[in-house]
């Protein structure tokens, strides 16, 4: 192995959180040599799939008040209120810098930005570029990133590794897939910005990247993951796919119908049906309880069945054609694509499909993890901003500011330049390309596949950890990934080659899953309440006297070990959560 190469800063992740974490790396400290680590070149980073908006307060209408109510009482209460007071503070100087960075935001007639309302949010704050948000975002931060000559990329290289030392961590072991080399990345402070990991469900918006590279390694390291039992089902994925439909679409006036044609949301809590354009909940409310009654109505026989599951109808058709080209193309793109209909003369069919991870890697505020040297951003981390329960259009904005965060605050650490044992680093790194190639590479035995486990195990996570769960449910799933864990030693791959071996990255990707879903399944079992996305047939009711509080997983050799950390409460004391009234 080319043993080692040498920074100031490690990002790992090429996503939003990554380059905005470098950017402000470098802005802090301009003399500092960052490195950004990505599996996938950067602009086929996640953040490319986002549609909707990303929310900051704009508007003469509009507090940041409002927009902290807005996203606390969403968390159902479990968000810490400074960290929300501190980001909805930050959110709009990062999307006016975006803007002069480039970002085409959409525009009022004036001239001033556009704005459209989002689920679970009283007043319409969520900036948009038409319904390719991610992608004009995420080009702006990459072409703002070629800027600055600190920066290098190491593209198409694979973390499987911290290297921790002396009680910090100082860099990451990673696998160039076009070679197979494996070499020592050594840094004063490391930022995991590798997003969330939806793949551990069968049916997901999420790319097939999102594998929970990044919390799993900080996991492996002794940094908790924190609130993984709250998983958040999007109420409007493409079935067969799980390609998402925006909320965007709902935002400027698509209505959720039965198979009798009824707006079903009326019957759970979530407001008369007003008409459009009145809409300001049943199909804004929040994620959770709109995919909780998706389930309500497939039990009452009232939704369609398909070949790939039950379905109800998203329309959009009284928008007509003019607005649906003009607000929401891509959706119109997308279901003609994926589905074979126009929308603007039928209805789209959708149901809910996982789409984010509320938890993470535990950090406080300024994105520092448990760790000396290790920082986390964007959804890789738990900071908590979403509590059991994410808004949508605010997870864009968590990756910017928390992402210019943690690339502050990991400068300063930096810039102490803390010395470094090469010797113990190297060692750890050769230590790592030996079990990669031992149980791996040059392994000829063995019976199990990486393919039938990993579908092992999306299958127990769908039937024990989806929108509703209870202990016999949760407690078999925990047994068969105990049960997998075990079994995943006798591995065997196909592929022994070394430049661009997928097959071998799909097997640390499942090494890396296994451990997250370890997390989710008994962080939900030891919650004996329901709350935002966590919701537990055995035990219905928010228990605020017993779990106002974080739940922290810790790895050990057999189960995690879960404790627990009390909610910060500033203004806003825990309250019913109330929508449409």
């Amino acid at each position: 192995m080319n043993e080692i190469s040498e920074h100031d800063i490690i990002v790992v992740g090429g996503g939003a959180a990554g380059l905005r974490a470098a950017i402000a790396a470098v802005q802090t400290d301009p003399g500092l040599d960052v490195a950004i680590v990505s599996k996938v070149y950067p602009m086929r980073s996640h953040t490319v799939s986002a549609e909707g908006g990303a929310a900051a307060v704009i508007k003469p209408n509009d507090s940041l008040d409002e927009h902290i109510d807005d996203t606390i009482s969403g968390s159902d209460w479990l968000a810490d209120q400074d960290v929300v007071e501190a980001f909805v503070r930050e959110a709009p100087h990062e999307l006016i810098q975006l803007e002069h960075w480039g970002c085409p935001w959409s525009r009022e007639a004036d001239g001033s930005i556009a704005v459209r309302p989002f689920g679970g949010m009283k007043i319409e704050r969520t900036w948009f570029a038409a319904d390719k948000v991610g992608f004009h975002l995420l080009h702006t931060l990459f072409q703002t990133s070629l800027k600055f000559e600190t920066i290098k990329r190491y593209d198409e290289w694979y973390g499987t590794k911290l290297l921790v030392e002396n009680g910090r961590c100082q860099g990451i072991v990673a696998i160039e897939l076009r070679s197979g080399q494996v070499r020592a990345l050594v840094a004063n402070a490391v930022i995991l910005c590798t997003g969330g990991a939806g793949r551990i469900y069968p049916f997901t918006t999420n790319g097939a990247i999102k594998t929970g590279d990044g919390m799993a390694m900080a996991y492996r390291a002794g940094v908790p993951l924190k609130d993984m039992e709250f998983v958040q089902y999007h109420p409007t994925g493409l079935p067969g796919t799980g390609i998402l439909i925006t909320e965007a679409a709902r935002g400027e006036g698509g209505i959720l119908v039965n198979k009798d044609g009824y707006r079903y949301l009326q019957d759970y809590g979530l407001g008369p049906p007003e008409p459009w354009p009145r809409l300001r909940a049943m199909e804004l409310g929040p994620r959770d309880k709109l995919s909780q009654a998706f389930v309500h109505e497939t039990r009452k026989g009232r939704t369609f069945a398909g070949p790939y599951g039950d379905y109800v109808h998203l329309d959009v058709r009284h928008l007509g054609e003019e607005k649906i080209n003009t607000k929401i193309p891509f959706v119109r793109e997308l279901a003609h694509r994926y589905v074979g209909i126009d929308p603007v003369h039928e209805p789209i069919p959708v149901r809910p499909v996982v789409h984010y991870m509320m938890g993470g890697v535990h950090t406080d505020v300024s994105g520092a993890t448990p760790v000396p040297g290790l920082y986390a951003a964007g959804e890789a981390a738990c900071v908590s901003i979403n509590g059991a329960n994410r808004l949508g259009s605010n997870s864009l904005t968590e990756c910017l500011v928390f992402g210019a965060r943690a690339g502050r605050h990991a400068a300063a650490f930096a810039a102490q330049r803390p010395p470094r044992d090469r010797a113990a680093l190297v060692a750890q790194a050769r230590d790592e390309a030996q079990r990669v190639a031992a149980n791996f590479i040059r392994k000829d035995t063995g019976a199990e596949r990486v393919a039938a486990l990993r579908a092992e195990m999306t299958r127990a996570m769908e039937e024990g950890t989806g929108i509703y769960r209870d202990e016999a449910s949760l407690r078999k799933t925990c047994d068969v990934l105990r049960a997998l864990r075990d079994r995943f030693p006798n591995i065997r791959l196909d592929d022994r080659s070394l430049s661009f071996n997928t097959e071998l990255i799909t097997a640390l990707e499942l090494d890396f899953m296994l451990d997250v879903a370890e997390a989710v399944a008994h962080s939900a079992l030891a919650r004996t309440e329901s709350r935002g996305s966590h919701q537990r047939t055995d035990h219905p009711r928010r228990d605020d006297s017993r779990f106002l509080k974080h739940t922290l997983a810790y790895r050990t050799d057999t189960a995690p070990r879960i404790d627990y950390l009390d909610v910060v409460i500033t203004r806003w004391p825990p309250a019913e959560r109330v929508y449409g009234r």
